[in-house]
């Protein structure tokens, strides 16, 4: 196994490490933003620049959510969502209370991995909450007013999409458009209700979605995609 540090311009501080074990190239991206490349030795160095290379965007994307997270979980800070507003306070124990629709957290240290993980795991709770609350619901009136149907609905914590309906009409919601703004929720509410009569995205299925989104259904799936389905 051998390591190597290399400080790359273009995305900082790099660590390479040959791994007999590994069967093929991993990168990771590190809560201090500097970045793991491992990959397995029989792997030529100039293909691993490669791969690197070819994924600059996806670490820098992956950079820029550190520092959104660093800046939104700090002392004082406070975090609206659909149906709760969270204060973070220093405090001399890790801690949550509750009173209503107030949620307290207090943390010894607001910078360390495990405490924003611990952070992250409150956040699925709440959003999975307020998912079951309001997305059930919101789809039935959805479905209503544009006469669809559907079969059944159900939320999840997904990493891969924001919804997908199955071939019996089964819809799945993922818990994290709860941090999406209302008329984007709409839109992928829409955007699996057409789904129950064009499974695919052809011309049709876009047609069809801009019929019930004002000709404006690309637009919203752009603006989508500016969000991530992972907590923050």
């Amino acid at each position: 196994m051998a390591t190597r540090v290399v400080n790359m311009k273009s995305i900082g501080v790099v660590t390479f490490f040959r791994n007999r074990r590994s069967k093929k190239i991993k990168i990771s991206v590190k809560p201090d933003k500097s970045v793991l490349v491992s990959y397995p030795g029989y792997v030529p160095e100039k293909q691993v620049l490669s791969f690197l290379a070819e994924s600059e965007g996806w670490i820098h994307t992956q950079q820029r959510k550190i520092i959104s997270r660093q800046t939104l979980f700090e002392e004082g800070s406070v975090l609206n969502t659909k149906l709760y507003k969270i204060f973070f306070f220093p405090g001399e124990f890790d801690n949550i209370e509750v009173e209503g629709n107030i949620v307290k957290v207090t943390l010894r240290d607001f910078t360390t991995e495990k405490n924003r993980n611990y952070i992250d795991r409150l956040l699925v709770r709440i959003y999975r909450n307020e998912a079951r609350q309001i997305l059930p619901g919101r789809l039935m009136k959805l479905a209503a007013e544009h006469r669809f149907s559907y079969n059944k609905v159900s939320v999840r914590n997904n990493k891969t999409n924001w919804g997908s309906c199955s071939s019996r009409n089964n819809i799945s919601l993922n818990i994290q458009m709860m941090k999406l703004p209302d008329k984007l929720i709409d839109y992928i509410l829409l955007h699996e209700l057409v789904h129950t009569e064009i499974r695919n995205h052809s011309p049709r299925f876009w047609q069809r979605l801009d019929s019930i989104t004002e000709g404006n259904a690309k637009k919203l799936a752009g603006e989508v995609k500016k969000y991530s389905t992972y907590t923050f």
